[in-house]
């Protein structure tokens, strides 16, 4: 058994999503990063999580660039674990690349869920999911986070209006009316659901039949935004309020 005195380079966090007992092997990408990108060797200590909120620590007993091989030392359960959560249901916007901003951006500051769905003014009706878990896997790694954001099929609008949500429920629409900042209605230690529609904003029955499920209209402030630059100001105000 190789010593608890290991120096362990916690920034460096590898991904094993099906890590079980003392040993693990990182699969053939991890593993030439792990050697010949960052240059560890046997005996290095690294950090791995499930992104499942189990936190890792480990030491590297093969440093094989194809199949490294790793000694599983501890396990740290709920690594980062809040008291609340972060939803965000979002129309995916034409271009790809901004979506996928979000989906980084979102994963470092702090998301639980992100639900894509189409409405009647969508410009798209599908998302390169492979892809988008990959862009999701690596910004957790970025920024040190043991939990994995669930990243849901695409929906219809209208389902998740429609589903059951046991916590507080807004809809950010450009409605012109007098509507109030998500900051001073949001509640801290609870559970979040914002609904951000697509460039071409919410129709108005769609507003209307949110409201009539329980969605609270807001607004983020008095700039018009883009809808992934809308979706990552919800993620971060209700992030900052529960600091």
């Amino acid at each position: 058994m190789i010593s608890f005195g290991v120096n362990f380079q916690f920034m460096l966090l590898f991904y094993a999503p099906d890590i079980a007992g003392k040993e693990y092997t990182l699969g053939q990408e991890e593993s030439k990063h792990c050697i010949k990108v960052l240059r560890l060797q046997k005996g290095n200590g690294v950090s791995l999580t499930d992104g499942k909120g189990n936190l890792f620590t480990a030491v590297i007993a093969e440093d094989n660039p194809k199949q490294c091989r790793l000694e599983v030392l501890r396990r740290i359960p709920h690594y980062g674990k809040r008291d609340y959560s972060v939803e965000i249901a979002i129309a995916p916007v034409k271009n790809p690349a901004r979506f996928e901003w979000f989906l980084e951006k979102a994963t470092e500051t702090g998301i639980d869920r992100i639900l894509p769905f189409t409405s009647a003014q969508s410009e798209r009706d599908k998302i390169n999911r492979e892809r988008s878990e990959k862009i999701m896997i690596a910004a957790m790694k970025q920024s040190i986070r043991a939990y994995l954001p669930v990243l849901d099929e695409m929906k219809k609008l209208l389902d998740i209006v429609q589903s059951p949500f046991d916590g507080m429920k807004f809809i950010a629409h450009a409605s012109g009316q007098e509507t109030p900042h998500l900051k001073d209605v949001c509640m801290k230690g609870t559970k979040v659901l914002v609904l951000i529609g697509p460039e071409g904003d919410f129709t108005r029955q769609e507003v209307d039949e949110a409201e009539n499920n329980g969605f609270k209209q807001i607004n983020l402030g008095p700039n018009r935004l883009r809808t992934e630059t809308a979706a990552l100001t919800a993620c971060c105000i209700i992030n900052l309020l529960n600091q």
